[in-house]
């Protein structure tokens, strides 16, 4: 389900930057998740235009209220996908550094 890509010529410069996981994700999981973003990519652009148009304060507010609801509720969906299928995953192969990693990025999350 998800790998991990290195660049030689990149390694080479600077060993502990050159690798990144990937995550080939179904049809379905990948359109879900850009619907997600373009609406709150649309909900940020009438924010803008509110701004642009002179809006009064608390119409601002209440939109970016609005979006941070939903950048919320992507990031439930996204963990959820992550912990039943890349957590899962490495958990049943016996990477248990996967739990350190997915504990660090709550931590992140809660701040």
């Amino acid at each position: 389900m998800h790998k991990i890509n290195c660049d030689e010529s990149i390694m080479k410069e600077d060993p502990h930057s050159c690798c990144h996981k990937t995550k080939v994700r179904s049809q379905e999981e990948y359109r879900g998740l850009i619907n997600r973003l373009n609406r709150i990519e649309g909900q940020v652009r009438g924010i803008k235009k509110m701004v642009e148009t002179d809006a009064y304060c608390t119409d601002i507010l209440i939109q970016v209220s609005a979006v941070n609801a939903a950048l919320n509720s992507f990031n439930k969906v996204l963990l959820a996908n992550h912990i039943r299928t890349c957590v899962a995953q490495d958990i049943r192969e016996g990477k248990d550094e996967t739990i350190d990693e997915l504990v660090m990025t709550l931590q992140k999350l809660m701040k």
